[in-house]
């Protein structure tokens, strides 16, 4: 017998697919005690360990798992804290298995460590047993930072700005806090407790709320220098739609991913009945799209009642930009996939509202700029699939509201901010941006490392201002 065999990676526990398909509960249940420690167990601690070059936050991957095998579960959860002020949450949505999981040297034999099921472990058991505490916050620097969207990249800067002593002042613009993180991610893979409690504690180290504050409409970016904030950081994300300008797009019960999410998320739409909001409630859904957000609003469309969930796809599943984990659980679920497939035009019915989708085959030819082979339309294949309603999560613009509103801000040729990729660096004096709105769509923990480059360069330059 094998050590890997010995020692397998251990697996989450999980709602049942037939079960979870009809609510918004959790859908992975957490490590028990003991499953984290045997999990712990895996990990070689590493002299050199590669893992740790793979986070974005730089967290002490070895140092907080040694910890939980010594079943030291909140010191394990300080641990982490040192680097990140998120993990319940990165513990959940980040690609571990793009980073950090990716580099284990485990993982070149045999599976990796599960780093981030262990994240997750030690940042509930903290907040589960009350044992949460406030780091120690550093003198006050006596200079103050506006930070303007409170998604991750927001979040993060916020909880290191505040702990190394400047005051620290958030601006949300919807009414309540946590971005995408609230209104993006459904209840099922994110629940709004989880993010509550994280953004409570920021709040215990000392930053100060502000929602319903759209900077760029009642003030401005110079408005906020003008009221004697020392520097601004824009973490606004990338939250425009984007359709694909086809004929029949302006029929009723077309939505974009964003409309369809949010209001599932922030109008309470998981709590049906309970809460009943103006969303039309398709029986045959199509989704568009191949990436998180895809997964997310097809398994959406389940639990709201749908009797059909399809993913519609132009390339093939080996091109699918989403975690594996999200298309299996859709997959498990009984979302269907439509592959090498492409809309080309909506059909609607004598009131307006969509009944069908014209579609045509595809056919992967060449690669192209992202390294995917480009699909070519196959002539002549066209067909219909029937529809009452689709979801359009094919990727998301730059929010336009800060650029047009901020004179000197450089952008480029998508309306995306630029900032130096090290510091955050805008071209407006003491103006920094991180995130989606510097990167276009990326993901949670990304936006988090911009934030952390650019906390460090507000900081030295906070230091250093008179």
């Amino acid at each position: 017998m094998s050590k890997k065999e010995k020692n397998p990676r251990q697996g989450m526990p999980e709602q049942d697919p037939k079960v979870r398909r009809a609510n918004f509960d959790e859908v992975p249940l957490g490590y028990s005690e003991e499953l984290a420690v045997i999990e712990a167990g895996r990990c070689l601690q590493c002299k050199k360990p590669a893992c740790t070059e793979g986070c974005p936050v730089d967290v002490d991957i070895p140092g907080f798992i040694k910890l939980i095998l010594e079943n030291d579960f909140v010191g394990a959860a300080l641990r982490i804290k040192g680097t990140n002020s998120l993990p319940a949450i990165c513990g959940r949505v980040c690609p571990q298995e793009a980073q950090c999981e990716l580099r284990c040297v485990l993982g070149k034999k045999g599976e990796p460590v599960a780093v981030g099921r262990l994240e997750r472990f030690a940042a509930d058991y903290e907040r589960q047993t009350g044992a949460v505490q406030v780091p120690e916050i550093s003198a006050s620097s006596g200079k103050r930072v506006a930070v303007v969207g409170s998604g991750p990249a927001g979040l993060t800067i916020a909880g290191d700005l505040v702990k190394w002593g400047h005051r620290v002042t958030l601006f949300e613009g919807l009414h309540k806090a946590g971005g995408v993180l609230i209104y993006g991610i459904p209840e099922f893979r994110l629940p709004k407790v989880i993010v509550d409690a994280e953004i409570s504690y920021l709040e215990k180290m000392g930053v100060k709320l502000v929602t319903n504050a759209v900077i760029g409409r009642g003030k401005t970016v110079d408005d906020l220098l003008d009221e004697g904030f020392d520097a601004v950081f824009l973490g606004v994300g990338a939250g425009a739609p984007v359709f694909m300008d086809i004929p029949g797009e302006n029929l009723s019960g077309i939505y974009s991913a964003n409309e369809y999410l949010t209001r599932s998320n922030l109008m309470k739409a998981y709590r049906f009945p309970e809460y009943d909001t103006p969303i039309a409630r398709g029986k045959n859904v199509a989704v568009l799209g191949a990436g998180n957000v895809t997964m997310d609003s097809a398994r959406t469309a389940l639990r709201l009642g749908a009797e059909n969930v399809t993913v519609v796809y132009r390339r093939t599943e080996i091109e699918m930009p989403a975690r594996a984990e999200e298309v299996h659980h859709a997959k498990e679920e009984g979302v269907q996939f439509k592959l090498l497939t492409n809309p080309v035009a909506y059909i609607g019915d004598e009131n307006g509202w969509v009944k069908g989708m014209k579609c045509i085959r595809m056919e992967l030819g060449e690669p192209d700029d992202s390294g995917r082979r480009r699909p070519v339309p196959i002539k002549g294949s066209e067909f219909v699939i029937d529809v009452d309603m689709v979801v359009v999560a094919i990727g998301t613009n730059a929010n336009p509201v800060i650029p047009v509103t901020t004179p000197g801000l450089d952008t480029n040729k998508w309306g995306y901010i630029v900032a130096d990729e090290e510091t955050g660096k805008t071209s407006r004096e003491g103006v920094y941006a991180g995130g989606d709105i510097v990167t276009g769509s990326a993901t949670v923990i990304l936006a988090m490392g911009a934030a952390k480059k650019a906390a460090r360069a507000i900081d030295e330059y906070l230091r250093q201002k008179k």
